[in-house]
């Protein structure tokens, strides 16, 4: 069952019969479905979303990971700044501490000291 099929306007010549005929099946795609710009955007949306180098998927877990590193960054250095004003609040209150603070970390000495480094 060969022969021409007639669909808004123009005429489509199968040579194989109708049902096997890859022209319409492509005639009933909806008109919208065949709009190269909204197939070329498709195409470029799925692209950037999942195969791009700044894909979404991707950077979102690379930003969670970062996020993560820096609040652990954060904390140690909060932490460290409340142990280093702990610190100067004891070299503030006491004189003794402060000598031996600056003898050991500045390598200071009195004028009639001799300094020897052994390491």
């Amino acid at each position: 069952m060969t022969g021409y099929r007639r669909r808004k306007g123009f005429t489509v010549a199968c040579i194989l019969p109708l049902e096997t005929c890859t022209m319409k099946r492509f005639l009933h795609i909806p008109r919208w479905l065949k709009n190269k710009y909204l197939l070329t955007g498709v195409v470029f949306g799925v692209w950037l979303l999942f195969f791009d180098d700044r894909d979404i998927i991707t950077t979102h877990f690379k930003h969670r990971r970062e996020l993560r590193q820096l609040e652990e960054s954060r904390d140690y250095y909060l932490q460290q700044i409340e142990l280093t004003n702990k610190e100067l609040e004891q070299l503030k209150s006491d004189p003794a501490l402060l000598e031996k603070y600056a003898r050991e970390h500045y390598r200071m000495k009195r004028d009639n000291e001799d300094l020897f480094i052994v390491e």
